[in-house]
């Protein structure tokens, strides 16, 4: 089990400020290994509880709220990691278990109990919050990640881009999975992590990214179908 406690600051930005930000970025910055062209894959199942209290909680501001998804790199992934993302006033702290190929597909099909094979804390925490809230397969989000890593205060600059998702198939190992764009696709969501402080020269270089800092959430726009459509 791996565990984070950061700060989390987002923001909007074009695909011409992508290039720009990123070219910049990467001068004096670290390249995620991963990254490939422009980027790598990622794909991350949200659940939620079966009145949508992950969901609702954020979209009312909810200072200490959290959500469960399960995440890999693209359909050939051997492995996924279980998440849980907490907010926690300014900061965000996540804790990830890396699960066996099987194992996952067992929680997308939502056999939890594959949970008390892993001798860790987390797994047990997450095996009883799922039950209890009777948490259930919402979304699949998929986009590419542009990533960089500098050491110092543990700061990871991401740009995710060509944001795609489905709410009619859960299953993150499909090869054909038929998503559908949740955002414009010239848009470009710029995530800074960091711990303690921002480092000067890198807030001197994103300090007129996009329009300030956002709120933008993956997962809401994920369930923009199913949550606002009324029969």
């Amino acid at each position: 089990m791996n565990e984070v406690l950061r700060q989390e600051k987002k923001f909007l930005i074009s695909i011409d400020q992508y290039y720009e930000l990123s070219h910049r970025v990467g001068q004096v910055i670290k390249e995620d290994a991963n990254n490939h062209g422009e980027g790598y894959v990622i794909r991350s199942l949200y659940f939620d509880s079966i009145d949508n209290r992950d969901y609702q909680e954020k979209e009312d501001g909810v200072e200490l709220r959290r959500k469960i998804r399960l995440r890999n790199y693209g359909a050939n992934s051997a492995f996924a990691k279980l998440e849980m993302k907490q907010k926690q006033g300014a900061m965000q702290k996540k804790r990830s278990l890396t699960m066996e190929r099987r194992d996952a597909q067992a929680l997308i099909n939502r056999d939890y109990s594959v949970l008390l094979k892993y001798n860790e804390p987390f797994a047990a925490e997450c095996f009883w919050m799922m039950n209890q809230f009777c948490y259930i397969p919402r979304a699949v989000i998929e986009y590419k990640r542009k990533a960089f890593i500098a050491k110092e205060n543990s700061t990871r600059i991401t740009f995710d881009h060509h944001i795609i998702g489905t709410e009619s198939n859960m299953d993150i190992f499909s090869d054909s999975l038929l998503q559908n764009p949740l955002m414009n696709e010239y848009l470009v969501v710029l995530e800074v992590k960091f711990n303690g402080f921002l480092l000067g020269y890198i807030k001197d270089i994103l300090e007129n990214a996009g329009t300030g800092e956002t709120a933008v959430s993956k997962y809401c726009l994920g369930r923009a179908v199913s949550m606002h459509y009324h029969f």
